[in-house]
């Protein structure tokens, strides 16, 4: 689906009259229609590698800040050009600093948060506030002010209509001009943060955005995994309402396994689990990890101080509640063609089964493809029973994964990932304890 453009160019205002054109806004502009009742959304949306590729020429304008296709196929050949290793997510730090500063940089216009993706328009936001920062060093501040309504095809035709603000400039200038965030939020709806960026950057930009009261939507899947996960536990310690686009990638994979143990006939094969396999793209571990945890967690595993690395696999062990050893593999791979999600799974093994007991075991093998498949029968599986799924993979725009988030959270984090998470830690911190 196409964007929501807003319903006229967006007004350069200084800041501190944005109160007052807001307030004129809607008693005369948009007299009729006091505008929806329903959410703030805050994004932070620095598309720093769209930035880089749009003023050397290499991808056309304007800046969007979505991952349009243009923008992944060149910053694959960038991977390519600089011999990256082949596994790296086009959208990796890596290719940004790959990419070389132009010395007559293009003047393309920048449209960030002037579009409104139409899975997000959908949900009426009140007032979405986009921070867009500048890799032009010395920008100073510009506040942008427009109003938008939903389009009449996307079921827009009485709908609730807000508006949109943005602030571009560079690091500096927005810090700067922080202060008139909050007072642009309103304090009877609820507002959300959808930090759309890597976690390593601006941790202190970001300490000051998500508030306690604000929802936070996340993805754990940019930074570096021990900071993914420091990000995580914290914001879940706190209290505070935590949404994970990598951990919201893993539910056709945990939806997968559920079903292949709902039939009665299986469900005992779960507490007889020796081997958990996970292979992921590349070296970002996260997804693979917070996988393993929600597994660790539903069936009352503990982690064992235990870990070796044999070439691309990382291993440790879990014990059961009944005391039996879980031999826990998690593969890196270094694929090809990556997903532009770092660390994304592509094939998990499960085996089951009892040395007391006579009768043959279960190997369940799930992956996103059947070659996948095909690698994980590998290993001694002929005496068992073999049961193999295709998970269906999601390859959604982030828009609409955030869009599902928005709509579906309550205001709290999800028990699952609270459980998980800080399992994920231990894992996380056992691997690199003992890769010192």
């Amino acid at each position: 689906m196409s964007p929501q453009l807003t319903l006229q160019t967006p007004l350069q205002i200084p800041p501190q009259e944005i109160p007052g054109y807001l307030k004129s806004l809607w008693s005369n502009d948009l007299s009729e229609n006091n505008g929806a009742n329903t959410f703030c959304l805050l994004v932070w949306q620095p598309a720093w590698i769209e930035q880089k590729l749009v003023t050397n020429g290499r991808i056309n304008g304007p800046i969007l800040g979505n991952e349009r296709s243009e923008l992944i196929d060149e910053a694959r050949k960038i991977v390519l050009e600089k011999n990256l290793p082949h596994s790296t997510p086009p959208l990796a730090k890596e290719v940004f600093t790959s990419i070389p500063a132009s010395k007559s940089p293009n003047k393309e216009d920048d449209l960030r948060g002037q579009h409104i993706d139409s899975a997000i328009s959908q949900l009426q936001p009140r007032r979405l506030i986009t921070l867009a920062p500048s890799l032009e060093k010395g920008k100073e501040l510009e506040t942008l002010v427009a109003a938008y309504c939903p389009l009449p095809e996307e079921g827009g035709g009485n709908s609730a209509c807000g508006d949109v603000i943005v602030l571009k400039g560079d690091i500096d200038s927005l810090k700067k001009g922080l202060c008139i965030v909050e007072n642009l939020i309103p304090e009877d709806l609820p507002s959300w943060l959808w930090w759309n960026g890597n976690l390593d950057e601006e941790p202190e930009l970001l300490n000051q955005l998500a508030i306690p009261t604000r929802r936070v939507v996340i993805d754990s899947a940019l930074g570096e995994p021990s900071r993914c996960l420091d990000v995580l536990q914290q914001r879940i310690k706190s209290g505070q309402a935590v949404n994970d686009l990598n951990w919201l990638r893993l539910r056709t994979w945990r939806q997968t396994l559920a079903m292949v143990f709902d039939p009665p006939n299986r469900r005992s094969s779960l507490s007889k689990i020796v081997n958990l396999d996970i292979d992921i793209e590349g070296d970002h571990i996260v997804q693979g990890l917070l996988l393993a945890s929600w597994i660790a967690d539903k069936l009352g595993w503990r982690l064992v101080n235990e870990f070796s690395k044999d070439g691309h696999s990382l291993n440790t062990k879990f014990k059961r509640p009944d005391n039996e050893i879980v031999n826990f593999h998690l593969m890196t791979l270094p694929v090809g063609k990556p997903s532009i999600h770092p660390g994304q799974i592509i094939g998990m093994r499960l085996i089951c089964k009892s040395e007391k007991e006579s009768q043959d075991g279960l190997c369940v093998i799930l992956g996103s493809e059947s070659g996948e498949c095909m690698r994980l029968e590998a290993g001694g599986m002929a005496s068992m029973d073999l049961l193999e799924e295709l998970v269906p993979i999601q390859n959604n725009p982030v828009e609409t994964d955030v869009a599902l988030l928005l709509e579906s959270s309550r205001g709290s984090t999800s028990p699952l990932l609270s459980n998980a998470a800080p399992i994920a830690a231990q894992l996380l911190n056992l691997i690199e304890s003992e890769n010192r």
